[in-house]
């Protein structure tokens, strides 16, 4: 469960993000930055680094998402980092989802890959786990190397490994 200032920065972004629009796109782009800042210690550590002004961490935003991402994304980003809270972000983009998923009647599929996937295969997959959750599903899709191949989805409490590495554990299991 967020925190009350996790919450209220979510529902900051949120709100930006909806007025500002495409909010499906600035949602999904912002899930993205998070899963990076999440998984990349030296660059989060930098973009918190209070010895380093905040003007030169919000331009290294700039500069890796600039000409990438929708300018509002760039900019909430750079907002976070300059509130001291980017190590906040990934459960701030987390609340930012989860509200989106509500508003829309959803629910929030994190899918865990090896590759990227198509906007057909999303698709597919959203409705697939659709049927199988009795769900309305969003799919925001985290690469995931160590997934091997295949995936595995969750969709709330509920967990389907279909990855290629969960078969290799059982395999070496039953040797």
């Amino acid at each position: 469960m967020a925190d009350d200032r996790t919450t209220a920065y979510a529902e900051a972004l949120f709100a930006v993000a909806r007025a500002e629009g495409p909010l499906a796109e600035i949602e999904d782009e912002l899930f993205r930055v998070a899963q990076v800042v999440r998984g990349n210690d030296e660059l989060r550590d930098s973009l918190a680094d209070p010895h380093v002004p905040v003007a030169t961490r919000q331009q290294v935003i700039v500069d890796l998402l600039g000409g990438k991402a929708q300018p509002t994304t760039t900019s909430l980003v750079s907002m976070v980092v300059g509130t001291g809270r980017i190590r906040d972000l990934p459960a701030i983009v987390d609340e930012l989802v989860a509200m989106a998923a509500r508003e829309a009647n959803k629910e929030v599929a994190e899918v865990r890959s090896a590759i990227a996937l198509t906007d057909d295969q999303k698709t597919r997959l959203a409705e697939a786990l659709g049927r199988a959750t009795g769900k309305s599903v969003e799919v925001k899709v985290i690469l995931d190397p160590s997934v091997k191949g295949g995936l595995v989805a969750q969709v709330g409490d509920t967990v389907i490994d279909g990855s290629v590495r969960r078969r290799l554990d059982q395999l070496k299991h039953a040797l």
